[in-house]
């Protein structure tokens, strides 16, 4: 029988020799000083050899493999053989069966998801969840075997819902929603057995918030002091103030690039491809506006977006930094970023302007098509002035001035 000494000293020769151990397992010396180990069997009267790696004292080595690791080895395979089957054949089929395995991961099902409903969702929708799960999701379980442990996944994904919910608890009842999606088209498709996630169902709950709830003319007053005395990023804290300035959507801000600016013109372009109705909104931009975006753009002018996502330059802001910076504010659960819509809104109608020219700055869609394209433009001089003179009422409740409203007449 072999001993680890006998190994350790056996040297290179001219020619491959062995050194036997019992059994049919032996150690074949090579000319260039490798060890290998090496178990003979018959299978059917026919003699095979089945190669089982590379021999190391303490098999600390990837695919090296001690005296007592082989010995244990030789004893599986010689159970395989009892059983007609070569070891070889079986160690392929584990190997194969674990590889695709591992391939088959929660991510890996999750984006296969994501392209069979592609044509189905709008682009905003799709992006939306593919930033959700690539954010928050695939780094915690990503990796996992979509087939693993229902307890391991739903622990997992509790704990992801739980630190989500600390700052956007709408997000995570969506994330478990979508995970719930993700593994019920693995199970349609037989990659997976099971959906984890049924019994994750209240483990957070909907928080009843307004979140286009209006800011008072003081309260727009104490927020606009706030921003410019804030700690947060300067690209977050222009992100609010535009938002307060320009009546668009939180998302419309976050994705725009800079080549739909003209700051020379005083006017943002937006895509149709990225606003809610599909149709192209032109904003006038005011004074004030424009010197956030001189200001941004010694920040960001380099980069596609004007406001790019700090871990990942190549995408824009998360959806999240917004609510979150307003958290930090005192705001959570009081307001949120989309309910600068609805302070404007608010606080116009009050100053007595006409409500087409609000409707028309918010890009609330007009239902004759042709009227709509009309308004876009017919009214573009008016918008411009009401965006104007908005700021500049904003601009004076943040330095403590009070505004006196001007009763305007309709159009």
């Amino acid at each position: 029988m072999l001993n680890d000494t006998r190994i350790r000293n056996a040297t290179k020769k001219a020619n491959p020799y062995k050194l036997t151990d019992e059994k049919g397992l032996y150690i074949e010396i090579r000319p260039t000083g490798a060890k290998l180990w090496r178990y003979r069997y018959r299978i059917d009267g026919k003699e095979n050899v089945y190669a089982m790696g590379e021999y190391c004292r303490d098999a600390l080595t990837p695919g090296h493999i001690s005296l007592e690791e082989a010995r244990r080895r030789r004893a599986t395979a010689r159970e395989l053989v009892r059983q007609g089957r070569h070891p070889a054949q079986q160690r392929d089929a584990s190997k194969a069966a674990q590889q695709a395995q591992n391939a088959n991961t929660f991510e890996s099902v999750a984006r296969d998801w994501l392209a069979e409903n592609a044509k189905r969702w709008t682009p905003r929708h799709l992006e939306t969840i593919k930033r959700a799960l690539e954010g928050e999701v695939f780094p915690d379980i990503g990796a996992l075997p979509i087939r693993s442990e229902a307890e391991v996944f739903a622990a997992a994904i509790l704990a992801i819902m739980k630190r989500v919910a600390n700052y956007a608890p709408v997000k995570a009842i969506s994330l478990r929603q979508w995970c719930s999606a993700v593994f019920c088209y693995g199970v349609r498709n037989l990659r997976a057995g099971f959906d984890p996630t049924t019994v994750l169902r209240g483990a957070v709950n909907r928080p009843d918030v307004k979140h286009k709830t209006p800011l008072t003319k003081d309260q727009i007053s104490h927020l606009s002091r706030q921003l410019a005395e804030s700690t947060l990023t300067p690209a977050t804290r222009i992100a609010l103030q535009l938002l307060m300035l320009l009546f668009v959507r939180p998302s419309e801000l976050r994705k725009a690039e800079w080549a739909e600016f003209d700051l020379q013109a005083g006017e943002w372009r937006i895509p149709a491809a990225r606003m809610k109705k599909r149709e192209l909104h032109v904003v006038p931009l005011s004074p004030q506006a424009i010197t956030l975006l001189r200001e941004l753009h010694d920040l960001t002018g380099e980069r596609t977006y004007l406001f790019p996502n700090v871990r990942q330059p190549k995408t824009c802001m998360s959806e999240t930094t917004l609510n979150q910076a307003l958290r930090r504010l005192g705001y959570h659960l009081k307001f949120s970023a989309h309910g600068f819509r609805a302070t404007a809104t608010s606080v116009l109608h009050e100053f007595g302007y006409p409500e087409h020219l609000i409707e028309l700055s918010l890009a609330h869609k007009e239902r004759n098509a042709t009227k709509a394209a009309y308004n876009q433009y017919q009214y573009f001089a008016e918008r411009r002035d009401l965006l104007n003179t908005w700021a500049g009422m904003v601009e004076q409740w943040a330095a403590g001035n009070k505004v006196v409203p001007i009763r305007r007449t309709a159009a």
